[in-house]
């Protein structure tokens, strides 16, 4: 339904008591710009809430998610991160998106 071309994941958390513009500010503030087609990804302190802003070039999108047990698998990155549409998939339901995709292979036996 929405084209997302590039999915970005923040480092810093995020307070989830942000709307649209204040989420839309942090992105500026973060990324530099908010950029069509690409959907950016704020976790809070906790890690068991999601909020991801998607632009689609013409409006903003904000979607929120919340787990019920446990946390968002926390990446140990120093920077924001890219994410393929797979490790974006594994990072929604908890599961740990690190070993998805060519981090996650075996190279040696």
């Amino acid at each position: 339904m929405i084209r997302i071309d590039e999915i970005w994941l923040a480092v810093e958390p995020m307070d989830m008591r942000s709307g649209t513009e204040s989420a839309l500010g942090r992105i500026v503030a973060v990324f530099g710009s908010a950029r069509p087609h690409h959907a950016y990804v704020f976790l809070n302190r906790r890690g068991d809430r999601m909020k991801t802003l998607i632009c689609d070039g013409l409006g903003i999108w904000l979607a929120a998610r919340r787990l019920h047990e446990g946390s968002f698998a926390r990446a140990s990155i120093a920077a924001n991160t890219a994410l393929t549409r797979e490790q974006f998939d594994a990072l929604v339901l908890g599961l740990p998106w690190q070993r998805i995709g060519a981090h996650g292979a075996i190279t040696v036996i």
